[in-house]
């Protein structure tokens, strides 16, 4: 490969809380990892790689013009995102309907403001990002969580009967759809995509669609945007992207939606205008025109393989254990593994097997928020050889 997926650097003390926060005094591991140990993050959704070169070079000559005033996006933010997402995701888009969001969840925020009131019920997958259940709790906006369900091929569907049902129950007026989904890393076919958009089309909800790990589908699926399945889906979609997820940029922070309805982009960009919060950061700027760079795709792609390897070498290896269920994901590198049945057979529970391995150096995150009882939640974004050490440590007898 060109680029290094290889090489891990030295993040302790150089504000990455995948590796300083677990350890910290308000981090979850009270009595820490055992002697030897080093720390392998497998936990919050950064990758253990470094970013694109493209990146960095495209920071490093911004930053060496020493002077950081007020600023104005440039036209080649614009076009880096028009382009990325013709190239990509073979969708036309105009500058207009692009608009700068501090992150998905402040974008999410603004589109729950500007639509729903306190108390209202809104729609979502289950399992679901915890993310959206804090943001959804902080404002006062009650789930109503259809769960996603396995069909007779192992694969995690929508129960679209289920999903009406709520619709019609919980009157509701808002849906958040997560594209490809997390936790469950399911790449959505069209035909889903369709059909959701039908019944919320039916039944009046506008659709909050996180596109984040858009970039990051493995290989053999292909990712396809809410807003380009229909004519009618564009009048009803806000959807949010950030190259943040793909690139390990969240420190950097910068997401933008992308909303074709006249009515719903000027009612969202009102609510997140009125705080003064969602202002761009010029390096944020520079750094997503280097990511949607023909090096930065060219990275991805690379990327895209390891991330793809990753997961079938985690997924074959923890099948061989009985009891500890999973579904194989086609997007994101993310691994949610139910231990219920695993758990019982041994006598223990959840806190313990989260302790073994935190205590062993493994960072591996509780799956519970995410709203399944039982639950580990395992990031893949990292060397193999890092994935193949916090296997040998897991099964090591100390």
């Amino acid at each position: 490969m060109k680029y290094d997926f290889t090489t891990v650097l030295d993040r302790m003390g150089n504000d990455a809380i995948a590796v300083e926060f677990p350890t910290s005094p308000r981090g979850f591991q009270p009595e820490g990892t055992k002697d030897g140990y080093s720390i392998i993050p497998m936990w919050v959704a950064d990758m253990n790689f470094m970013t694109a070169p493209s990146i960095v070079e495209a920071i490093q000559k911004r930053a060496a013009h020493a002077s950081f005033g007020y600023f104005s996006p440039r036209e080649e933010y614009y076009d880096a995102i028009i382009s990325w997402q013709k190239r990509r995701y073979h969708v036309d888009i105009t500058r207009e309907v692009i608009g700068y969001e501090n992150g998905v969840l402040g974008a999410l925020s603004s589109a729950l403001a500007a639509f729903t009131e306190p108390g209202e019920k809104v729609f979502l997958h289950g399992p679901s990002y915890i993310g959206f259940l804090h943001t959804l709790e902080s404002m006062n906006r009650p789930t109503s969580v259809s769960d996603l369900v396995l069909d007779d091929q192992g694969i995690l569907r929508m129960d679209f009967d289920d999903i009406e049902k709520h619709f019609e129950e919980d009157q509701i007026r808002f849906a958040i759809f997560c594209s490809p989904h997390n936790p469950a890393g399911r790449v959505w076919e069209r035909w889903e995509i369709e059909k959701f958009v039908e019944l919320c089309l039916k039944h009046n909800v506008i659709i909050f669609s996180d596109e984040i790990w858009c970039d990051l589908v493995l290989n053999g699926y292909q990712h396809i945007p809410t807003h380009s399945v229909s004519e009618e889906a564009k009048k009803i979609t806000i959807t949010a992207y950030a190259p943040t997820k793909t690139f390990s940029l969240a420190g950097l922070v910068g997401s933008y939606h992308v909303i074709f309805n006249e009515e719903l982009r000027d009612k969202v960009r009102k609510v997140s205008s009125a705080t003064h919060y969602n202002g761009m950061n010029v390096l944020s700027q520079h750094a997503l025109i280097g990511a949607y760079s023909k090096e930065g795709e060219e990275w991805l792609d690379e990327l895209r393989q390891v991330l793809t390897e990753n997961v079938d070498y985690a997924c074959d290896y923890i099948s061989r254990y009985e009891g500890i269920e999973f579904v194989k994901p086609q997007g994101t590198y993310m691994l949610y593994l139910d231990c219920t049945k695993f758990l019982e057979a041994r006598g223990t529970d959840i806190e313990k097997m989260l302790k073994y391995g935190w205590e062993r150096g493994v960072i591996w995150q509780d799956g519970r928020p995410f709203g399944k009882e039982n639950s580990i939640r395992i990031n893949l974004g990292l060397p193999l050889w890092q994935i193949k050490e916090a296997i040998a440590r897991l099964e090591k007898k100390d």
